[in-house]
């Protein structure tokens, strides 16, 4: 139980998917132009990863290796579909918003990581909580980007008029539009790196000797230690 909740809570804070890994940007990019839009996203992606993970925990010793990640592609891609015709069926209107983002859904890296990175080598529970996890991570990143872009884009937060009615507040329609989402994601990218967070663009943490912090531009990276060390 308490490695399954320990899962949970890297997913959804120390490893982020979004905020920490930096995974799956296209859909973070593309839907998060409201928070309903972000949260639908979110929830969808939570549902398949949950089903994928446990399904290919469940097979990973019947799966060969040369063929694992076809195997992968497949069992997602059936998740997928049933969630595509539920949400077609039930939220329709959730459904004609997503768009194509929702057959995309099957190439998503956070799946596909997950899937390759930890359902296949762990047990059924905690392949479990590494969905739950690594899918809410991906919820609350989604609807925190779709509110914030939603309130200062439109005024309104989840379709309700909150600021319009303030004759001192002008949305700025560019954060309800496509460049808003880089503006936003960069923003918080700069945050998290000022703040000296954990993030995929920032090492936490005093570089060793011959870093120059500069990762695109490194050969070999100097911080790597001695095998049995640490590598965080």
């Amino acid at each position: 139980m308490k490695d399954g909740l320990k899962q949970v809570f890297k997913g959804i804070v120390t490893e982020n998917p979004v905020f920490v890994l930096a995974l799956g940007m296209c859909p973070t990019l593309a839907v998060t132009k409201c928070a309903i839009d972000g949260i639908g996203m979110g929830l969808s992606t939570t549902a398949v990863l949950i089903l994928s993970n446990v399904m290919i925990s469940a097979l990973r010793k019947v799966i060969p290796d040369g063929v694992r990640m076809p195997a992968y592609i497949v069992i997602v891609a059936s998740f997928v579909t049933v969630v595509e015709f539920l949400l077609e069926a039930y939220v329709p209107s959730l459904y004609a918003s997503l768009g194509v983002y929702i057959p995309l859904i099957v190439v998503n890296c956070i799946i596909l990581g997950r899937a390759e990175a930890y359902a296949s080598k762990n047990n059924v529970y905690l392949s479990l909580c590494d969905g739950i996890g690594m899918g809410l991570g991906f919820t609350v990143a989604l609807g925190l980007i779709g509110l914030f872009r939603e309130l200062v884009g439109a005024g309104t937060m989840f379709g309700v008029s909150i600021l319009r009615s303030n004759a001192a507040f002008a949305p700025v329609e560019i954060f309800v539009k496509s460049p808003g989402a880089f503006l936003v994601v960069a923003a918080l990218a700069a945050l998290q790196n000022k703040l000296g967070l954990k993030s995929a663009t920032n090492r936490k943490g005093k570089p060793k000797s011959g870093c120059n912090g500069n990762c695109l531009t490194c050969s070999g990276c100097p911080l790597e230690v001695a095998k049995g060390e640490d590598k965080s």
